[in-house]
């Protein structure tokens, strides 16, 4: 059990421990952001910034115009939340490769509250041109990650979560920045993930093909920007009914960049199941995944009714 900002904290210690020209910066959180180790052992790669996120971007970028590679960490909620303006002028707009971590996103933040529950960040970060974007599901996805966004010359946001949560079994399936992972195969639907739900997905397929007889395919799609359309559209051929479950708002996450693609390129059935409207609350990581809907019945729902809307629409269709 261990959450996705300790696989970010222990693969980006080893990036800078072997290359001197990445640096540090942190605004006050270096133990939450487990950098705090970087800061002891490579106290010239790392910059303490204090509580001023928005000056931090500002350091960062100029860092970055002298050739190094800056990483800038805080919590979601301030990185990119609070300095979005600073992150759009002075990173993206330059093309500067400053990366972004924010972490403590999503409801599984808990008792912080809705203050510190960033379901926005993916949105702020996705409309940015140039930004690359990541969401790992566990820890090993996140050391993954962690190095495709430090060996790129693009600026990018890593999305970290403080929940430890269980090592996935990928059967095998390589990361490669910029593609999906295909974890379940399946031709009656297709479930579409990110970060930490996509362990319920996983659970979901599983028990619609053993309860039900369904084959219910399940992706995680780990990076969002750039989006792998070819997969997307290779799945919305084969099996025409995508749902996708996100821990973020349904506006501008995962569903919405999966369905903006289905509709220009390859119209299918899509249910989005997500974060609708609303701010988060304080408890505990399972008693919000309850409330806000991230549950296994939930999004078997989903799935159920995604299927009666494929039948529909493909006798419609006439096919």
């Amino acid at each position: 059990m261990k959450a996705t900002r300790d696989g970010f904290g222990e693969e980006l210690y080893d990036l800078v421990a072997a290359d001197k020209n990445i640096i540090v910066l942190s605004a006050d959180l270096s133990s939450s952001l487990k950098v705090d180790r970087i800061a002891r052992d490579f106290p010239h790669q790392y910059v303490e910034c204090g509580v001023s996120e928005q000056n931090m971007i500002g350091v960062a970028a100029g860092i970055a115009m002298t050739g190094k590679i800056s990483v800038a960490t805080s919590f979601a909620t301030f990185n990119p939340g609070r300095n979005w303006e600073q992150i759009r002028v002075s990173v993206a707009m330059q093309g500067l490769p400053v990366k972004i971590i924010g972490s403590h996103a999503g409801l599984a933040t808990g008792p912080d509250g809705a203050t510190h529950q960033a379901l926005e960040d993916l949105a702020l970060m996705s409309v940015l041109p140039g930004m690359e974007v990541f969401v790992p599901a566990d820890y090993q996805e996140a050391r993954d990650c962690t190095r495709a966004l430090i060996a790129s010359g693009q600026p990018g946001y890593l999305r970290l979560s403080r929940e430890p949560t269980p090592a996935l079994d990928f059967g095998g399936s390589e990361f490669v920045a910029g593609r999906g992972r295909r974890l379940r195969s399946g031709s009656d639907a297709t479930i579409v993930a990110c970060g930490l739900t996509v362990a319920l997905a996983l659970e979901v397929a599983d028990t619609l093909r053993a309860q039900a007889d369904l084959a219910i395919g399940v992706v995680d799609l780990s990076t969002l920007v750039p989006l792998d359309t070819a997969l997307l559209t290779q799945l919305a051929q084969q099996t025409h009914a995508i749902i996708t479950i996100e821990e973020h708002e349904l506006v501008g996450g995962l569903g919405a960049l999966v369905a903006a693609h289905l509709g220009r390129t390859c119209p299918c059935v899509v249910e989005m199941v997500g974060v609708e409207g609303r701010f988060g609350q304080s408890g505990s990581k399972e008693q919000l995944w309850e409330a806000y809907g991230l549950t296994a019945g939930n999004l078997q729902n989903h799935v159920i009714k995604a299927l009666e809307r494929k039948r529909e629409w493909l006798l419609d269709d006439g096919s």
